[in-house]
């Protein structure tokens, strides 16, 4: 399994950050069910190239990734073919939305970018697997209601799509978004993970890549349990926006 994290600011970190993919990479370490697996992507870096990772025990080599500052899907459907390519990936964990949303394209057109970001992906590799997590409002859908209905719409939405792009040799999920996420508990500035918004949203990419496929894996036998889905996400009761539970 190469896994290649994809996202914008809330994946990248910034300097002094732990980020959920150190959370992930934990998860992945230790849990047996993970098997072999590389980390990959063009980036080791956060946010204007800082190497100041808070975790000292984070290798070099799990850094790797393909996000930016800034980054939407617009920006990164156009680039996901030769990054697969060049990494040979062949299982995204993928977290964008938020910032197409709220600067660059209206819901119909992100989702026409979320079509061509898979497009791109599957050309690249007719066997990528695809994890894909719902939008994770934030402080601004507190004050701003189109904002706050954009997200969920294009998450209602992004139901359906995953539904209609599945195919055989390609699995597509939908993680189940963190129950009761809020930017007071689950982020440092109202954006940003801070340590238990990433170990929240590490736990759904991991709930959603252990649950399985619609098939099994290769070399898993037919007696071997498999993880439990995850459950369903549950309303939040302090303003934010409902988001859908996995696929």
């Amino acid at each position: 399994m190469r896994i290649m994290f994809v996202g914008d600011s809330m994946t990248v970190g910034s300097a002094g950050d732990v980020t959920w993919r150190y959370r992930m990479w934990q998860r992945l370490e230790r849990d047996p069910r993970c098997g072999p697996y590389t980390i990959v992507g063009p980036h080791d870096s956060l946010h204007e190239g800082s190497h100041a990772y808070a975790a000292p025990d984070f290798p070099a080599h799990a850094r790797r990734h393909l996000a930016d500052w800034g980054a939407g899907w617009t920006h990164l459907a156009p680039a996901i073919g030769d990054a697969v390519r060049q990494t040979r990936a062949d299982t995204l964990l993928v977290s964008l939305g938020l910032i197409d949303l709220g600067f660059y394209t209206d819901v119909p057109q992100t989702l026409e970018n979320v079509r061509h970001f898979l497009s791109e992906a599957r050309a690249a590799n007719p066997r990528t697997r695809l994890v894909l997590l719902p939008v994770l409002p934030n402080v601004r859908a507190r004050t701003d209601p189109r904002f706050a209905a954009a997200c969920a719409e294009f998450n209602a939405a992004l139901v359906r799509l995953v539904d209609a792009r599945q195919t055989a040799d390609s699995p597509l999920r939908l993680a189940a978004a963190p129950p009761n996420w809020t930017a007071s508990r689950d982020t440092y500035d109202g954006t940003h993970p801070g340590p238990r918004g990433e170990r929240r949203i590490a736990t759904a990419f991991a709930d959603a890549l252990l649950g399985g496929w619609g098939r099994r894996a290769p070399g898993e036998n037919a007696g071997e349990p498999r993880s439990l889905v995850p459950p369903p996400a549950v309303p939040d009761p302090v303003g934010t926006v409902p988001v859908p539970a996995a696929r």
